[in-house]
């Protein structure tokens, strides 16, 4: 009896010596490859990082035209009255750094949506890698169409209201901080609402979107859109919000082509 139960024991401790192994072998490699993400996102932020500075330097060198025609410029074109004021010892050295900041982000934009893209595309399956083949340079596309309209639409617009809103006996002198903050808040919000028909390609790709849900939710979107236009629009006039929600009307249309195109080219490929 006591062979026997020395040789069951002994059988039991060999059958559950590989399960105990493979459980302290899974438990470093979870933490090895925790560590590797880590270490994988440490030198992409130290990369975009490197690339953010560089960028900066080289719009330091025109750091004058960055503010006097960059950013002041839509401020004077738009009215006279309208008048920029220092409320701070070290007010305009801020202003500086954040314009240069600001610049040097827009530019280097692409590079470092490429390295988030870089840390994401191994943790996609296959057909969600050719779904976003070309997503840097649409989503860059997409981004500056954005600014652009931020800055030649949208800002004109807001500050021409501003200038003539009110009684001319108060004069409308702005902190430069607080324009500085209008300024990039509207160029930033303008950016990620034309990320719009790239949200639209993405989800459309992996099967998430089809054109028949947006077309049946068109009426909705349009109502929602003109809100947020009416919102957003410093102005009461009519014309004015048409101005800024028809463009967003535009891209709602524009995510139903781009839908359209990538479900028939997803059905043709089964």
């Amino acid at each position: 009896m006591s062979q026997e139960t020395e040789s069951t024991t002994s059988s039991q401790l060999t059958l559950s010596t590989p399960e105990s192994n493979n459980k302290k072998e899974s438990e470093p490699d979870s933490e090895l490859n925790f560590i590797g993400h880590l270490e994988e996102i440490r030198g992409r932020l130290i990369q975009s990082v490197i690339v953010l500075v560089v960028v900066m330097l080289f719009c330091a060198t025109s750091a004058d035209f960055l503010v006097n025609e960059i950013l002041i410029g839509p401020l004077k074109r738009s009215s006279e009255s309208l008048v920029l004021q220092n409320l701070v010892p070290y007010g305009q050295v801020s202003l500086y750094l954040q314009v240069v900041f600001f610049a040097g982000f827009i530019i280097s934009f692409p590079f470092i949506a490429w390295q988030i893209w870089q840390f994401v595309a191994p943790a996609l399956h296959d057909h969600e890698r050719k779904a976003s083949r070309f997503s840097i340079l649409f989503i860059s596309l997409c981004f500056f169409a954005g600014i652009a309209f931020g800055y030649f639409v949208f800002l004109p617009i807001s500050l021409q209201f501003f200038a003539g809103f009110g009684t001319s006996l108060i004069k409308n002198n702005i902190s430069v901080q607080d324009y500085v903050s209008f300024f990039i808040g509207t160029l930033l919000t303008a950016g990620l609402v034309f990320e719009l028909p790239f949200i639209s390609y993405i989800l459309s790709k992996i099967g998430l979107l089809t054109p028949a849900f947006m077309r049946f939710y068109r009426k909705h979107a349009i109502v929602f859109l003109l809100i947020v236009a009416a919102v957003v629009t410093p102005s009461t006039d009519m014309v004015t919000q048409l101005i800024i929600g028809v463009p967003m009307i535009l891209l709602y249309e524009l995510s139903i082509l781009i839908s359209v195109q990538v479900n028939r080219k997803n059905a043709a490929l089964q």
